[in-house]
């Protein structure tokens, strides 16, 4: 049977588990597949990548991934790190509204109460706003719509403060992006079906959602937390993946600039003047790159018109006892109606206790909302200056951190809204009828998490698998 090659462009997470995915299944089933992973930058992951320093593990991308999907870890678990993984400590997390640090109340899912008590004795709502919020016990449900924005969903259901204050800085610290605009259909389909189903988003939680674990007696309550992560960074998995890949597979530092379909399959036109052949091709990139790799055909115009904002995080290291006025938790994030120019803060070292040196502190700060972008382009004493200044107005830091990592990710967070998940299918159709064996695949279409760009890593293979049988 005559050797069939397969390009996948673009070599963060969704591009390694592509390849690496693709290389288990052709040896396996013993098929003649050639893969080829080409990516522009020197170096493979996107934006997970590892900071090691004085003992400090600092990530400059996401620093953690969800445990329930189940496919990061089954990926952490075949290259060999399964005695890496660490969970995060579950302690208190706030959100800071109106200049004023609140815990989040217990039983809250994404922001949304799923025990009552908490929630009516939280300092984070006024009496009325939590007289509104019971509005969704007697609501009725919604019309049937195909797509609608997350804000105004939520606020029928339970209001505006409860919206503000705090499913939108939950939410906002996920996805960066304005829930206003956000699409409830590609983003939490679940809310919408346990609206269409049990009426009350609140007794619908209730009575979908998996019990607690029962205490044991005499037995402390656990501390582990919902997320994973490696001991010594996620950009292990990064490099363990690439380790495992056939030799001649990975190409760095050469882009491709356009894509074209030929009678034979595709060429890829390379940025070092090379053309690259291939049967099948995966673009395991964002939205932007894919349009213009594809500029030829008018579908893919949709993602002209797809936005992404841009974030910026600063890593300050302190000795312990520079933090005068500490508090017990793993960090917060900032309601819209707060004057603070950080979105969100993470005591890195009480949420991942092994990233840090005992007696030093570890403090992870964003910036970068989506009516405050011009932010991430300040210089790192500016984002310093922010960020410290923001902190103080909560806790006591007497010194200037012994050293500090600034990380800016321009244009990386897409933002998928109202329609997108209509707009992915549509182009989807489009690519089957006109580029048969081209996938798209990533962070811009369905899923942004870690565990999602696997998981359609998983789905890409399946699809060229397919297509070239």
């Amino acid at each position: 049977m005559m050797k069939k090659s397969v390009a996948i462009i673009g070599g963060g997470i969704t591009g390694l588990a592509t390849a690496y995915y693709l290389q288990k299944e052709a040896m396996e089933k013993d098929l003649p597949i050639n893969v080829r992973l080409i990516e522009a930058s020197h170096r493979l992951g996107g934006v997970i990548e590892t900071v090691k320093k004085d003992g400090f593990v600092i990530e400059k991308g996401p620093d953690s991934i969800l445990e329930r999907k189940k496919s990061a870890l089954q990926l952490i678990e075949e290259v060999g790190l399964k005695d890496k993984v660490v969970s995060n400590t579950a302690g208190k997390s706030y959100i800071l509204v109106k200049g004023k640090l609140h815990s989040i109340p217990e039983g809250s899912f994404m922001g949304i109460p799923t025990k009552v008590s908490p929630f009516v004795f939280s300092g984070l709502f006024s009496p009325l706003g939590k007289l509104r919020a019971a509005g969704d016990f007697v609501l009725p449900k919604g019309k049937a719509q195909k797509d609608q924005a997350l804000g105004a969903f939520f606020r029928r259901r339970l209001g505006d403060e409860v919206v503000e204050n705090l499913i939108e800085p939950l939410l906002s610290g996920i996805y960066a992006g304005d829930i206003d605009q956000l699409s409830l259909m590609s983003l939490f389909p679940n809310f919408y079906n346990i609206e269409q189903e049990h009426r009350s988003l609140v007794l619908g939680l209730n009575r979908t959602m998996p019990a607690p674990p029962k205490k044991v007696q005499n037995k402390q309550p656990t501390r582990k937390g919902m997320f994973i992560s490696l001991t010594t960074g996620l950009e292990e998995l990064v490099l363990q993946v690439e380790k495992r890949l056939h030799e001649g597979t990975v190409l760095k530092g050469v882009a491709v600039n356009k894509v074209c379909r030929e009678t034979d399959g595709y060429s890829l036109l390379l940025s070092n003047g090379e053309v690259e052949k291939a049967d099948s091709v995966v673009m395991a990139i964002d939205h932007n790159h894919a349009q213009k790799m594809l500029s030829d055909y008018a579908f893919m115009d949709v993602f002209k018109d797809m936005s992404s904002t841009s974030v910026a995080n600063v890593a300050m290291a302190f000795p312990k006892s520079a933090i005068k006025q500490d508090i017990e938790g793993s960090g917060f994030v900032v309601s819209r109606n707060s004057d603070f120019r950080i979105t969100a803060c993470t005591w890195t070292h009480k949420k991942w206790p092994g990233s840090t040196p005992d007696d030093m502190a570890l403090l992870r700060c964003y910036v970068g909302k989506p009516n405050d972008q011009e932010v991430v382009d300040m210089t790192d004493e500016e984002i310093i200056k922010i960020a410290l200044t923001d902190l103080n107005k909560t806790m006591n830091i007497t010194s200037e951190p012994l050293f500090h990592l600034v990380t800016r990710w321009k244009k990386t967070m897409p933002q998928y809204k109202v329609g997108h998940k209509e707009r992915i299918q549509t182009v989807k159709e489009s690519l089957s009828k006109e580029l048969p064996g081209l996938y798209l695949a990533g962070s811009s279409f369905e899923g942004v998490g870690i565990p999602d760009c696997i998981d359609q890593g998983h789905a890409a293979v399946k699809k060229v698998l397919e297509f070239l049988a």
